[in-house]
């Protein structure tokens, strides 16, 4: 498969590239040979081959004959001083993580909600009584697992309101989805490693399989969801050890897989013994329809790991979320949350309690959800008399659009920077970080006012960049 072969061949130019800049790699010593990287990595010499030309044709290396490849000095990291130890770091660049820190007006990189429409007032006026209850919180560890009252809130809050039987043996409290996608790629995710990820994707969990070194094989979706025969094939081919999948109000589609597919998928996950990553951060920010179950209410051979996160709607920053699996891999992920953190803050997790069992909860989402849809339905508005295109989502928090592919995609980004407009373009959302015309909005950072204005910036930088192509 090509897409994956030219996944496998950036990782190990990515993996030379780092031992070259961090001078692990000294310069004019020959580097280790085609033949031994190949054994080493696990990989085919011509993978490695090309690898080195790619290097020498960047300028990182050069070629003597019969003897191989050597490192420039150029490539040294030389502004280290005498006085700094030469660390090295082998971790991958976080490229969502790199826009969210730009300082900018028009946050519509943020896939987050905006903190005004959260209760904060309501945990603010009761965080008295968390304390009166809990007197010795801020002197008390957690238990790994999570906080037994909370663990038992939530098995409650998935039998009542989503009518799923969750019991409390299979709950462990992360803190959030993201800790909790990293310590499943720890505990069951090797270094070449196959790993299934949808295509677009959350870019956060590909970078996590990316730094363990797993080979990511793209799962095209789209509204009708997958294709089943696609996502079999890929089962039986390469035996991947998990398939990463967010198919309820995708991040960053907005695409929802259907209830027919999901349990296909758990079936096919039990047949060729892969783990599917269920990741649900938005299953409660529907617009009209409630969403269908979770594909771990399929499950009958423990083969489904569930994460449920409240943090996208309820209190980011408290950062809950439940981790849900069987207990043949829950011994696994316990021991891998115990070496991330030893067990999420407890006052975090009895705030949250609190708030969880209350009767406030639903009055807030039943808000949330008319808000969120306001934001979202302005910002379609301000996109329609413009050459965009895209699939308005049932819930969510972000909009999936196409631009023309004629558009200068780094110089609109760059243009929307100078006039304080962010947003993620598509190539972070690709698995393989391939030039795809799309870009993310998130409707809802910002209230209706801010939407229209930066909207409007930004269509009017994308229609006078397209006129500029038309003519040249």
């Amino acid at each position: 498969m090509k897409s994956e072969q030219t996944a496998l061949y950036k990782q190990v130019h990515e993996y030379m590239l780092t031992r070259i800049q961090t001078g692990e790699w000294p310069k004019d010593k020959r580097l280790p040979s085609v033949r031994s990287l190949a054994e080493l990595l696990g990989v085919h010499r011509l993978t490695i081959l090309k690898a080195y030309q790619l290097l020498k044709e960047q300028g990182h290396v050069y070629a003597k004959d019969k003897t191989g490849y050597y490192r420039k000095d150029s490539d040294h990291i030389s502004n280290i001083s005498e006085e700094q130890p030469a660390i090295r770091s082998y971790i991958h660049n976080s490229h969502l993580s790199d826009i969210h820190r730009e300082p900018v007006t028009y946050k519509f990189s943020a896939s987050v909600v905006d903190p005004t429409l959260l209760p904060n007032r309501y945990l603010s006026q009761h965080a008295k009584e968390i304390f009166d209850k809990y007197p010795h919180l801020l002197g008390t560890y957690a238990n790994v697992k999570g906080d037994e009252e909370l663990i038992t809130g939530m098995s409650a809050y998935f039998q009542k309101y989503d009518r799923l039987y969750i019991p409390e043996e299979s709950i462990v409290i992360t803190s959030g989805a993201q800790q909790g996608i990293d310590i499943i790629a720890k505990v069951f995710v090797q270094a070449h490693d196959y790993v299934l990820i949808e295509s677009p994707t959350y870019s956060g969990a590909a970078d996590i399989f990316a730094n363990r070194g797993a080979k990511l094989i793209p799962v095209s979706i789209t509204a009708a969801g997958f294709c089943l025969e696609e996502v079999e094939y890929f089962m039986k081919k390469y035996k991947p050890k998990l398939f990463y999948t967010n198919p309820t109000y995708q991040n960053p589609t907005g695409y929802t897989v259907p209830v027919e597919q999901r349990k296909q998928l758990a079936e096919l996950a039990e047949k060729y013994q892969c783990i599917i990553l269920e990741d649900d951060a938005f299953r409660e920010i529907y617009f009209h329809k409630t969403p269908p179950p979770p594909i771990y209410s399929y499950d009958t051979g423990g083969y489904i790991i569930y994460l449920r996160s409240f943090c996208k709607y309820m209190a980011p920053g408290l950062r809950i979320c439940a981790m849900v699996a069987h207990p043949s891999l829950m011994k696994w992920l316990i021991k891998g949350k115990a070496l991330a953190d030893n067990g999420t803050p407890l006052l975090s997790q009895k705030a949250f309690l609190f708030y969880l069992t209350s009767d406030r909860v639903r009055t807030h989402m039943e808000k949330l959800r008319i808000a969120l849809q306001i934001r979202k339905e302005k910002m379609e508005e301000a996109l329609r008399d413009h050459s965009f295109h895209w699939d308005s989502p049932g819930g969510g928090l972000n909009l999936w659009v196409r631009i023309d592919e004629t558009m200068d995609k780094n110089k609109l980004k760059a243009m929307a920077l100078e006039n304080s407009i962010s947003y993620v373009p598509g190539q972070i959302c690709d698995p393989l970080e391939r030039d795809i015309p799309y870009i993310r909005l998130s409707y809802s950072f910002l209230n209706e006012q801010d939407i229209r204005k930066g909207m409007h910036v930004l269509t009017s930088i994308y229609d006078s960049l397209l006129t500029d192509n038309m003519h040249k």
